[in-house]
């Protein structure tokens, strides 16, 4: 499985609110939230376990970090880590899977979510024979402007929308679970002009993908300084269930 992380943003709502660490760097509960991603995307097994690493970062500091990490870790998948600043998130998607081949797991950096939950997602995605893609989802909307995704009876995803419909349940928690045809599409997005993620999402039902929604629990961005609080609730009350699971 090809595993992605985007963390090429200016993290500048963070900063405005006096947090002086580049958002990949804070370490809500003791663990930079990019080491804590890389750690987690190499836990999953069988045919979700890692065989490459794309990360778009912004600053030469944190791509030190990452390299630290997957060492530290024992990472020995190929990485593939670009210090670039891009002017949209769908663009550092197609950075960060620029050399991908077949399926592929991208997130943002600043999602926080148990790592259980993204285990559990990948070994699904991976052995899955219900749809092309899912997409990880959440019931708590924390996001200023959150993308609303709209399900049928069956958790198909049938819209994602800007505003909450009677039929949206969920919030996108940024975790994009999706085969290599999805790369066609983004390519067509981007000779169109766009350049948002959302739209991308949008133009991936047009072409006809079958998009599962799958809930991951509660899901918290870190864009705020309130919000590394939160993460760290989530992060903490995990380290607590998986240290009690071995005792």
């Amino acid at each position: 499985m090809n595993y992605g992380i985007i963390a090429a943003g200016k993290g500048e709502r963070l900063s405005s609110e006096g947090i002086s660490l580049p958002k990949p760097l804070v370490a809500p509960a003791g663990e930079p939230l990019i080491r804590r991603l890389i750690r987690i995307m190499s836990m999953p097994g069988g045919e979700a376990a890692m065989t490459r690493l794309g990360v778009i970062v912004r600053e030469p500091e944190i791509a030190g970090s990452v390299r630290e990490a997957c060492a530290s870790l024992g990472i020995d998948a190929p990485l593939d880590l670009t210090v670039k600043a891009t002017a949209d998130s769908m663009l550092s998607f197609a950075e960060v899977t620029g050399r991908f081949k077949g399926d592929f797991i991208v997130t943002t950096v600043d999602t926080v979510f148990e790592q259980s939950e993204m285990i559990r997602l990948a070994e699904a995605f991976a052995a899955r024979t219900d749809a092309d893609g899912y997409m990880g989802v959440s019931e708590y909307a924390d996001d200023e402007k959150p993308l609303w995704v709209s399900t049928d009876a069956d958790g198909y995803i049938t819209a994602f929308t800007d505003r909450r419909r009677d039929d949206s349940r969920y919030v996108s928690a940024g975790v994009y679970c999706l085969p290599p045809t999805a790369l066609e599409c983004l390519a067509q997005c981007r000779a169109a002009g766009i350049t948002r993620m959302r739209h991308f999402q949008r133009a991936l039902l047009d072409k006809g993908l079958r998009l599962r929604a799958w809930p991951m629990g509660k899901v918290v961005d870190v864009d705020h300084a309130a919000d590394i609080d939160a993460a760290r609730q989530i992060i903490e009350s995990d380290n607590d269930h998986h240290q009690h699971g071995r005792d």
